[in-house]
């Protein structure tokens, strides 16, 4: 609920400071004190639109500031929950909104500190006050609001959101469908391709390691008559040429030598030279074992021009594939496996695109199962809200006034196939359902009833929207509700029957109203009086909480004008007793006292 409103330096409003009580507020004053100045304030501290021209003369800035409740507020997940969505904090109940308006036109909104757009300020706004009376705030006179006020009234709320998701993931499967359609040129161009690509590695059964086995290779075939020559070269250095004519000894024949030339030094000194002799003759044994080897070597070493053009030709292969898909066989390899699974998700695509157009009849025959339920029972409400809201407006003595629901079809190119009539018909849809709403009203018998915008005065409307309130109450979670020329034209008697209304919202929520008319105030739980004052040549509003007798004059005052008599005083003094009355009978608590 609303606590505190701030106002500096707005109009004729120097500094002001209003508290707010739970139940019903009338607000009263003179005209041109500065009521309305007070619901403009209001107004701009919850996101509406504002002129440089609000700003005091001689001011610099316009300030207002508005403090609410959390805890005391009906609809406060969802209020919360868009907190969260603007990225504003509410570590405690207490929710703050600023506006600060410059004289240049430009303003800073703030909310719990925080500055936000304009427009986040509004959205948070619309969930904690509805003032009715100023078109730019008047939810009843946009016919977009008028399908959720028919939601709330007949219950229907949730039945709504189940269509408004079924019908998000009938989109998403539309659009998923609608992107595999019109990539079909190029998902062929694609198949295509991979299918080349798994094919041409396939193709060359490449091995992990094998690269550099290859260079390994074509070294040795490329240097084979080398290597072949200085292999058996070294090993006629170590075994000696027996070809030569004068039998050449090798290196293994005088190493024979100096090992037996040891072991007779090991015979006279073994102490000395026995050591050196061993290992020598264990190095020797070495070299003996080794010269084999050389000779293998050197008998296995052979050309092959057409195994050398063969390693060459796989070499040049998978530097190739190393050009197309990796620097590394592995590389290559991990692209192979890649290339097959997205060829096998495209393979699945036709398979994909019978489950997509499968889901979509789905979601489309379940849309239409409850979106035809869901209007079906909105219609049915909505007769009874006719005539609910035609009986309040009777009880406001606004004539014979005609109000309806009128049902239309949507604009929307998605249809559902429903059955109607015996029929079935393709209707459009969206995430509401299959039904447009508009409220209608005929404020005589006899005339065409229209939209409320083309009809109502300021005042009817607010009156059509307290008749509507009446009614919704209990559906409505909006904490705040203000009422401003809500008496616009209105007598004694229909003065009365608005203020039984007015008392009524007030058990469900917070209720302020400003008033020229007696029987309104006397209705109220807490009455502030507005007054216009000159300071230092200026215009200033000023605005008191008044009770008892301070209330029986300003009553006094509204039915028989200043200044007031004792016989004023009494006609008021009877009007607060038998309304007090009123109010006791229908008080729950008082009832079962």
């Amino acid at each position: 609920m609303l606590l505190e409103l701030a106002i500096r330096n707005f109009a004729i409003i120097r500094d002001l400071r209003v508290s707010f009580e739970d139940g019903l507020q009338a607000m009263t004053g003179e005209t041109g004190a500065g009521k309305s100045i007070i619901i403009d304030a209001l107004g701009a501290v919850l996101g509406s639109r504002i002129s440089a021209d609000l700003v005091r003369t001689d001011a610099d800035n316009a300030w207002v500031e508005a403090v609410f409740d959390l805890d005391r507020m009906p609809n406060r997940e969802r209020i919360v929950q868009q907190l969260d969505e603007i990225g504003v904090e509410h570590e405690d109940a207490t929710l703050i909104l600023t506006r600060d308006i410059r004289g240049t036109g430009r303003s800073v909104a703030r909310i719990n500190g925080r500055t936000v757009p304009a427009r986040d300020l509004a959205s948070i706004g619309a969930l904690l006050v509805d003032i009715h009376g100023q078109s730019e705030h008047l939810s009843l006179l946009r016919p977009a609001e008028h399908l959720t006020m028919l939601d709330s009234y007949a219950g229907t709320t949730a039945k709504r959101t189940e269509i408004a998701e079924l019908v998000r993931q009938y989109r998403r499967t539309r659009d998923q469908l609608e992107s595999i359609r019109s990539g079909e040129r190029e998902r062929a161009h694609q198949i295509d391709l991979l299918r080349f690509q798994v094919r041409e590695i396939a193709e060359a059964a490449l091995q992990p390691d094998e690269e550099e086995s290859l260079y390994r290779e074509r070294q040795v075939l490329g240097n084979a008559e080398r290597l072949r020559d200085t292999a058996w070269r070294a090993y006629r250095l170590i075994e000696g040429d027996s070809d030569a004519v004068d039998g050449e000894s090798g290196a293994l024949d005088r190493l024979r030598q100096a090992s037996a030339a040891l072991d007779d030094l090991a015979e006279v000194d073994r102490h000395g030279a026995g050591e050196i002799a061993s290992q020598f003759r264990e190095s020797l044994y070495l070299l003996e074992e080794w010269a084999p080897s050389v000779r293998s070597y050197a008998e296995m070493i052979e050309a092959d021009p057409g195994r050398l053009e063969e390693v060459e030709e796989r070499i040049v292969l998978i530097r190739e594939l190393q050009r197309k898909y990796g620097a590394t066989i592995p590389d290559i390899l991990s692209f192979a496996d890649q290339a097959e699974a997205e060829l096998a998700e495209l393979d699945s695509s036709e398979e994909r695109v019978d489950q997509l157009e499968a889901d979509l009849e789905r979601y489309r025959n379940e849309i239409a199962g409850k979106a035809q339920e869901l209007s079906a029972e909105r219609r049915a409400a909505a007769r009874e809200l006719e005539r609910g809201v035609e009986q309040a407006i009777g009880d406001l003595h606004m004539g014979g006034a005609v109000f309806q629901v009128d049902f239309r079809q949507l604009g929307s190119d998605e249809t559902v196939t429903i059955s109607r009539d015996s029929e079935s018909v393709e209707i459009p849809f969206d995430q509401t359902g299959i039904d447009r709403v508009e409220f209608l009203i005929a404020p005589n018998a006899g005339e065409e009833p229209r939209p409320l915008a083309r009809i109502a005065s300021g005042g009817e409307t607010a009156r059509l929207m307290l008749a509507l309130k009446s009614i919704l109450s209990d559906a409505d979670s909006t904490p705040t509700l203000v009422f401003d020329e809500v008496d616009v034209g209105v007598g004694g008697r229909s003065g009365q029957a608005v203020g039984e209304k007015l008392w009524g919202l007030a058990s469900e929520h917070q209720v302020i109203v400003i008033s020229h008319l007696p029987q309104i105030a006397a209705f109220a739980d807490h009455h502030l009086k507005i007054a216009k004052l000159e300071s230092d040549g200026r215009t200033e509003t000023q605005i008191a909480q008044i009770r008892d007798q301070e209330r029986l004059d300003e009553i006094a005052a509204m039915l028989d004008g200043s200044p007031v008599t004792d016989a004023s005083r009494q006609n008021a003094r009877e009007m607060i007793r038998r309304i007090d009355a009123w109010k006791q009978e229908r008080t729950p608590a008082s009832a079962g006292g």
